[in-house]
C-alpha cells in the first residue's frame, strides 16, 4: 500500500492524486506522439515467417546498434518506470545493493537472453494450455526476484503475439517512455502481411488464442493475493496495454484489447471474491459486536475491522484498476473500426454483467451494449445479443433491466428481420427470454410482429419463432405467475393447446401452410402435436365441441396430416432450408416407432372420418386422403387389418363418386397406386377393387359417349361425360388404363370436336388428356420390353407410330381452336409428345423404337410459334391483369412460364429446328424480368449444339425485328426508341460470344457476312421507290465488330466496299450513318477517324452534346502531327469512348473496338516515335504494346492475337468463301 506520509512520485502508470477521481487518467490525454521524422504505419498485420538463422541475424545486429538509439523524454503519455513510493523507494534502495543483478543488466547478451524469456511464453502458448500454469508459476518466481525484467518478458510476450518480430531491451524498458516504445515497435512492423496470430483461423492459431486468453486469466489467479496489489505490475501493465490499444496498427489494438479485456475479466472475479470476504467479515464484526460485554472478545473485534478495512483497500485497488482498463481501453474500443475488437469489448462486458451484477449491471454499462445494437456488423449485433441473452435468462437482473428494456426494446424487436439470418435467430431467442422473464414487456402489437417468422424460409428462424409462439400460446394456459417464473408446467393436453393455436393459424395469411407451422413448432411442442389420439377424437366428437367450428376443423385436420408427415419423414416442407442433412440412428429409432404408434392408432380410424361429412368438403378430404401414404402399410397384412383395408378403398371410391375437383382426384389416384403396390401382400386384392372401378367407369363412358355423338350434346349429358372423363384421365395419369382401350373413343369424341366445333371444352379438355396417357403407357410398355431383351413386333410400332401422328394431328388442329384452353392444353400435350417421341427416343440401345421417332414439320413449328406470340409474349394480357388478384397474376405468370419452358425443351432437345428459336430469342430483353432466365439458359444450350447456326438464329431474330419495325412505322422508326431497344438486344447477344474469339470465329463472320447481305438487299418489286430500307441494319451488326479478328476485319470491310459498289444507283443512301458506323467499327483506327462529310446526311440519334463530340471527333480525324496518333471517338456506337478526350499516343495500327472500352491514365512512356515509324507493319500486327493500356477486355484479348498473329493472314480469306 502507498505510504500516507508523503504522495507517491511520478511512475509508469501512475495513478492521479485528484481526491474528486478514483479513476485513471484519460488515455484521451496520453496519445501517443510521433517523433520527427517518424511515419505512422497503416495497421496490416505479421509479416510472413523467417528461419530462425535470420532471426538470429537481426538479435545480433540489434545488440550492436545498442538500445534506446532513439529516445525522447518529452512524451505526453504515462512516465517511464521511476521511484515509487515509499515502499517502491525502499525495494528500489535495497536493489542497488545487488551486485550479480546489476551486472546482468549491464551485459547486453545477458540482458538479450533475459528479455528473450517472452519467445519461451510464447511458444509455450502455441503448444497448449496444458504447460501453461507450470510456465507462468516459473515466470512469476522470476517476477519477484526482480521486477523489472519480469516485466520485460511479459511486454517481449505481448509483442510477439502481436506477430512483431523484434524485441523490447531492458533499456529501451527504461530509458524509453511507452509512447516511444509503441512508436518504435510500429515503425518496425513490417507490413508485407496482413496476418498476425489472432486473426489467422487455422487450428493451432485457434488453439493460440485460446492459450493468450488462458494466460491473461491464470496471471490474475495466481498473482490475487500479492502481487496484484504491488502497485507495478498491474499499473504498467494496463499502462502499456492502452498505449497499444491506441496504436494505429490493427495488431497492436487488437492484442491489447483482447488482453486488456481478459485481464479485466480475471479482475473481476478477483474483485468479487474479495467483495465476498469483506461481507464475510462484516457479518462476523457484526455478530461479535452483537455479543454481551462478558462474552465479546476485543481482539478479536479488532482484528475483524482490520481485515474489513484490508478488504475494502482491496475493493478500491481493483475498482480502480477496473476504472482504468474501462475508461482507458474500453470507452476507446467498443468503437473501433475492426469489428473484431468491437466483438470482443462486448462479450467480455457480458460477463462482467453476469458475474459482478451488483457493479456492473447498471444503466451506465448497459447503454453501450443498446448502442451497439446498431452496429454496421453482424457479428458485432450477434455478440450484442447473446450478451443480453445471458442476462435475461435470470430473472433477478432481468427485473433490475426495465429501464433498459423500454428503452432498446423496439430496436431488439426490430432486429428479428435483421439481414444476417443467426442474427434474426438470436434476436427471437432473446425475446422469447424477455417474455418468459418480464411481465407485460411485449405488447401485442411486437408479438404479431414476430408470429408470421414461423412461416419463414430459414429453419432456425423459424424453429426460434415457433418457440416464442409456444411460450406465448402456452403463458395464457397457465397461471400468470407460473409464466413468469419459466416453469415448464405440462399443458392440459393436445386438446387445450391446440384451442390456443387453430385461432392464430386460422387467423393468419397463411392458413395453407401447416406443415410449416408444424415444422417450425416441432422442436418444441413435438409431444403435443403427436397426440394423435387426443387429435382424432376432437374429430370424431359427436356432437362436436362448442366452438369447434367447420374452419378449425379443416386448420386441425390440416395439423393432424402435417404432424404425422413430420413424425415419419423428419424432413422439412419443400423450399425451407435446413442445415441438416442426415438423421442420427437414435433420431431414427424414434421414428420408426412414431410410425408404427400411428400406424396402430390411424388404421381403424381413417374409414370413419372419411365417412363423416369431411368426404364432401375438398378442403377436409384431400389432407385425409394423404394420410395412408406416411402409415406402415404392411401393418394391414401382419397385424390382421384387412377389413380396415377393405373400408378404406370403399370409402376411397366413394370419394371419387362424390368429387370432380382436380386436387381430390389427384390424391386419391396417388393414394390408390400406394396401395397397389406389388411389393405388399395385400395387392390382389386392392387391384381387384381397382379393376371393378375403372370397370365401371369405362362402361359410363362408353355409353355417355356413344349417346352424344348420336344426339345432340345436352348440358346434363355433357356434365356428366365431362365428369366421368375427367376421373378416368386423373386416374390414367398414375394407373395402367391401356387394357381398357380408351384411346379410340376419345380420339372419336375429338375428331367429332375438331370437324364440327359442337363437343364444348369440358368434354375435350380430358379426352385429350386420356389419349395423351394411353400414349405414354403404350410406349412406356414397349421401351421396358426392349430393355429386358423382348423386342416388339413392327405391327405394335407401326399401330403406336399412326396413333401418335394421328394424334399430334388433333392437338395441332386444336391449336387453331377459339377456346383459349383448348388451346393451351393443346401445346403443352404436343410439347410433351413431341419432346418423349424425339430424336433421344432411339438411343441407348433402344434403336429399334427409331420408327416412332417424329419430326416437328415447318407448319407445325409455325404454329406453335404462333401460339407463343399469342399467349406468351402479348401485352393485352399482361394488361388485362393489372386489375386482378395479386395471386392470380402469379399464377398465370407461372403457367406462361411453364409453356415457354415445354417449347424451349424442343429447342434444346433438337425436335424443332435451331432457327425456329429466333421467335424466342428476340423478345430476351424485352420480357427479361418475366423469362430472363428460361431465354438465357436456352441461349447457352443452343450454342453448345452449333455455334453457327446459333449465330444465324441471332442474326434472324434481330432481321425479324427490324422489318417487323420498318412495317409499323417505316423510315421514321429507325430515330423511335424501339431501334434502339433492338441495338440493346443486339449489345446484349454480342456479349454472348465471349471473349475466346477463335472459338466465334467462322460463327461471327459468316453472322457479319450474311447481316451486309441483309442491309443491301433490294425490295422484292423492281418499281419500289423505297430503296435499301435495310441498310440501318448495319447499325445492328456493328455491336458484334469488336468480337472480330484484325484480318476478319479487313475482309469484311472489303466485302462491305464490294456490296456498296454493287449498289452504286443508291450511292446517295450510302451517306446514311448506319453505313458509316459500320464502316468504322470495321476500319482501323487511322482510316476509322476520318471525316464523314456524308454524315449530316441523317439525323444522328442522342444528344446535341454527342453530336458535337461526333463532329469534333471528324476534325480531329485529319492527318495533322498533333493528332494523327491519338485515339479517336468511334462513331454512333455504343463501345464509344463518350465524353472522354484522347489520352494516349499510341502507335498506329487496327485496333478493336470494346464493348467497355476504359483507357489506363497513367501509363510507362511509349517507344520513341523513331521506332515505331521504322516497323510499321510490326506495329500493326503485333498487339503487345497495347496489353498495358487497353481495358480489361482488350488484356484478356491481346494473349488469343499472339497466339494467332502467325496465321491470320492466311486463314481470314477462308471464310469469305
Amino acid at each position: 500500500m502507498a505510504s500516507s506520509s508523503s504522495p507517491p512520485p511520478a511512475s509508469r502508470g501512475a495513478r492521479s492524486s485528484s481526491s474528486s477521481s478514483s479513476s485513471r487518467a484519460s488515455p484521451q490525454a496520453a496519445a501517443p506522439t510521433p517523433l520527427p521524422g517518424s511515419r505512422r504505419r497503416r495497421p496490416t498485420g505479421l509479416e510472413a515467417p523467417r528461419s530462425p538463422d535470420e532471426e538470429e541475424e537481426e538479435e545480433e545486429e540489434e545488440e550492436e546498434s545498442g538500445p534506446g538509439a532513439d529516445t525522447d523524454s518529452g512524451s505526453d503519455f504515462e512516465r517511464t518506470l521511476r521511484s515509487r513510493d515509499g515502499k517502491r523507494a525502499a525495494h528500489e534502495a535495497q536493489g542497488s545493493r545487488r551486485g550479480p543483478k546489476q551486472l546482468r543488466k549491464d551485459n547486453h547478451s545477458s540482458d538479450a537472453q533475459k528479455s528473450m524469456r517472452g519467445g519461451n511464453l510464447f511458444e509455450a502458448v502455441k503448444l497448449g494450455k496444458s504447460i501453461i500454469e507450470s510456465v507462468l508459476d516459473e515466470w512469476l518466481e522470476s517476477y519477484k526476484e526482480d521486477h523489472d525484467l519480469g516485466f520485460l518478458e511479459l511486454v517481449n510476450f505481448l509483442v510477439q503475439s502481436c506477430g512483431h518480430k523484434g524485441v523490447v531491451t531492458y533499456e529501451m524498458l527504461k530509458s524509453l517512455q511507452n509512447s516511444h516504445i509503441i512508436q518504435q515497435l510500429t515503425e518496425s512492423f513490417h507490413e508485407n502481411s496482413a496476418d498476425y496470430p489472432l486473426s489467422l483461423s487455422t487450428p493451432a492459431w485457434r488453439r493460440f488464442r485460446r492459450g493468450f486468453c488462458e494466460v491473461m486469466a491464470v496471471l490474475v489467479h495466481h498473482t490475487q493475493y500479492d502481487v496484484v496489489y504491488d502497485e507495478y505490475l498491474m499499473d504498467n501493465l494496463i499502462a502499456l496495454l492502452t498505449g497499444m490499444s491506441d496504436s494505429q496498427v490493427r495488431a497492436f489494438r487488437h492484442t491489447s484489447t483482447l488482453a486488456a479485456m481478459k485481464l479485466m475479466t480475471g479482475l473481476m472475479h478477483v474483485a468479487l471474491s474479495v467483495s465476498l470476504q469483506k461481507d464475510n467479515s462484516q457479518r462476523q464484526y457484526e455478530s461479535e459486536r452483537a455479543k454481551g460485554l462478558n462474552r465479546r472478545a476485543p481482539e478479536k473485534l479488532e482484528e475483524l475491522l482490520e481485515q474489513h478495512k484490508e478488504f475494502q483497500e482491496k475493493q478500491k485497488e481493483l475498482e480502480n484498476l477496473m476504472n482504468a482498463i474501462f475508461k482507458g481501453i474500453f470507452v476507446h474500443r467498443y468503437r473501433d473500426l475492426v469489428p473484431e475488437i468491437r466483438s470482443i469489448c462486448m462479450e467480455e462486458m457480458g460477463q462482467w454483467m453476469q458475474h459482478y451484477s451488483t457493479s456492473f449491471l447498471t444503466d451506465g454499462y448497459l447503454k453501450y451494449v443498446g448502442w451497439t445494437l446498431h452496429d454496421k456488423q453482424g457479428e458485432v449485433r450477434l455478440k450484442c445479443l447473446l450478451t443480453l441473452q445471458e442476462l435475461y435468462r435470470n430473472q433477478e437482473m432481468a427485473s433490475r433491466m426495465e429501464l433498459f428494456t423500454s428503452r432498446f426494446k423496439e430496436r431488439m424487436v426490430s432486429m428479428t428481420l435483421d439481414k444476417e439470418p443467426q442474427v434474426a435467430v438470436e434476436a427471437v431467442r432473446l425475446l422469447t427470454l424477455i417474455l418468459q422473464n418480464m411481465e407485460d414487456v411485449l405488447t401485442d402489437s411486437d408479438c404479431e410482429s414476430i408470429f408470421p417468422l414461423v412461416y419463414a424460409s430459414s429453419r432456425p428462424l423459424a424453429v426460434a419463432a415457433g418457440e416464442f409462439l409456444y411460450k406465448n400460446l402456452t403463458c395464457r394456459l397457465w397461471a400468470p405467475e407460473g409464466c413468469a417464473r419459466g416453469d415448464e408446467k405440462p399443458c392440459e393436453g393436445a386438446r387445450a393447446f391446440l384451442e390456443q393455436l387453430l385461432p392464430f393459424f386460422m387467423e393468419s395469411e397463411f392458413h395453407d401452410h401447416a406443415a410449416y407451422l408444424v415444422d417450425s413448432l416441432w422442436d418444441c411442442a413435438a409431444h403435443l402435436l403427436k397426440d394423435w389420439q387426443g387429435i382424432t377424437g376432437l374429430l370424431l366428437e359427436e356432437p362436436p365441441a362448442e366452438g369447434f367450428n367447420d374452419q378449425q376443423e379443416s386448420a386441425l385436420i390440416m395439423t393432424l396430416v402435417a404432424s404425422m408427415r413430420q413424425a415419419t419423414e423428419g424432413q422439412p416442407p419443400i423450399g425451407r432450408v435446413s442445415g441438416k442433412k442426415t438423421l442420427t440412428a437414435r433420431e431414427r429409432k424414434i421414428q420408426a416407432a412414431d410410425r408404427l404408434r400411428l400406424t396402430q392408432h390411424l388404421i381403424p380410424l381413417l374409414p370413419p372420418l372419411l365417412a363423416k361429412q369431411f368426404s364432401a368438403d375438398v378442403e377436409k378430404v384431400v389432407p385425409l386422403l394423404e394420410a395412408p401414404r406416411y402409415l406402415d402399410l404392411r401393418l394391414y397384412s401382419t397385424g390382421r387389418l384387412e377389413k380396415y383395408l377393405e373400408l378404406l378403398v370403399a370409402q376411397l371410391w366413394n370419394v371419387v363418386e362424390k368429387h370432380t375437383d382436380k386436387e381430390v382426384l389427384e390424391t386419391s389416384a396417388r393414394t390408390l397406386s400406394a396401395l397397389c403396390c406389388p411389393e405388399l401382400a395385400f395387392y390382389s386384392r386392392v387391384d381387384s377393387a381397382r379393376s371393378c372401378f375403372v370397370d365401371q367407369l369405362a362402361d359410363k363412358f362408353q355409353h355417355e359417349a356413344s349417346e352424344l355423338l348420336q344426339s345432340s350434346f345436352v348440358e346434363e349429358d355433357v356434365y356428366s361425360l365431362a365428369a366421368t372423363l375427367r376421373r378416368i384421365a386423373v386416374f390414367h395419369s398414375a394407373h395402367d388404363l391401356t387394357p381398357w382401350g380408351l384411346f379410340a373413343p376419345c380420339t372419336h369424341l375429338l375428331r367429332h370436336a375438331v370437324d364440327t366445333g359442337e363437343v364444348p371444352k369440358q368434354v375435350v379438355i380430358p379426352a385429350m388428356t386420356c389419349s395423351h396417357f394411353s400414349l405414354l403407357w403404350e410406349v412406356a410398355h414397349l421401351s421396358s420390353s426392349t430393355s429386358s431383351g423382348s423386342l416388339p413386333s413392327q405391327v405394335q410400332l407401326l399401330d403406336l407410330k399412326e396413333k401418335v401422328t394421328s394424334f399430334c394431328s388433333l392437338c395441332q388442329s386444336c391449336l387453331v381452336d377459339t377456346d383459349s384452353d383448348i388451346q393451351e392444353q393443346a401445346f403443352v400435350l404436343l410439347s410433351d409428345l413431341l419432346l418423349i417421341f424425339g430424336p433421344q427416343l432411339a438411343r441407348r440401345g433402344q434403336e429399334v423404337l427409331q420408327v416412332l421417332v417424329c419430326k416437328a414439320e415447318p407448319a407445325l413449328q409455325s404454329q406453335l410459334a404462333g401460339f407463343l406470340m399469342d399467349h406468351i409474349f402479348s401485352h393485352t394480357e399482361a394488361c388485362e391483369m393489372d386489375h386482378e388478384d395479386k395471386e392470380l397474376q402469379i399464377e398465370a405468370l407461372h403457367q406462361r412460364r411453364s409453356l415457354l419452358a415445354g417449347f424451349c425443351k424442343l429447342i434444346v432437345y433438337g425436335v424443332v429446328e435451331l432457327s425456329a428459336a429466333s421467335d424466342v430469342f428476340k423478345h430476351y430483353a424485352k420480357f427479361y424480368n418475366d423469362y430472363g432466365d428460361i431465354i438465357k439458359e436456352t441461349l447457352n444450350r443452343a450454342r453448345q449444339i452449333d455455334r453457327t447456326e446459333w449465330a444465324h438464329t441471332l442474326l434472324l431474330s434481330l432481321q425479324q425485328l427490324l422489318t417487323q419495325l420498318l412495317l409499323e412505322q417505316g423510315l421514321a422508326g429507325i430515330e423511335s426508341s424501339a431501334f434502339l431497344e433492338i441495338r440493346d438486344l443486339a449489345r446484349r447477344f454480342s456479349l454472348l460470344f465471349g471473349l475466346h474469339r477463335l472459338q466465334y470465329r467462322s460463327a461471327l463472320v459468316k453472322l457479319h457476312k450474311d447481316g451486309i447481305k441483309f442491309a443491301f438487299e433490294e425490295p422484292a418489286s423492281p418499281s419500289s421507290k423505297l430503296g435499301l430500307v435495310n441498310l440501318p441494319f448495319l447499325e445492328l451488326l456493328s455491336e458484334f465488330s469488336p468480337r472480330l479478328l484484325h484480318p476478319d476485319k479487313a475482309l469484311l470491310l472489303s466485302y462491305l466496299n464490294t456490296m456498296s459498289q454493287a449498289h452504286a444507283s443508291h450511292q446517295g443512301e450510302l451517306c446514311w450513318a448506319s453505313v458509316v458506323v459500320y464502316r468504322h467499327s470495321l476500319s482501323p483506327p487511322e482510316d476509322a477517324a476520318a471525316p464523314q462529310p456524308c454524315s449530316a446526311a441523317k439525323k444522328i440519334p442522342g444528344s446535341a452534346a454527342k453530336r458535337k463530340r461526333l463532329d469534333e471527333s471528324s476534325v480531329l480525324g485529319s492527318p495533322t502531327p498533333s493528332s494523327s496518333s491519338r485515339l479517336q471517338t468511334p462513331l454512333l456506337t455504343s463501345t464509344a469512348l463518350k465524353g472522354r478526350p484522347p489520352l494516349l499516343i499510341l502507335p498506329a495500327g487496327p485496333q478493336e473496338s470494346s464493348s467497355e472500352p476504359e483507357f489506363v491514365h497513367r501509363v510507362p512512356p511509349l517507344d520513341s516515335q523513331h521506332s515505331r515509324e521504322a516497323c510499321p507493319s510490326q506495329s500493326q500486327q503485333d498487339g503487345s504494346g497495347l496489353g498495358q493500356r487497353l481495358d480489361r477486355l482488350i488484356l484478356m484479348e491481346e494473349t488469343e492475337d499472339k497466339q494467332e498473329s502467325t496465321g491470320e493472314e492466311e486463314d481470314g480469306a477462308e471464310f469469305m468463301e
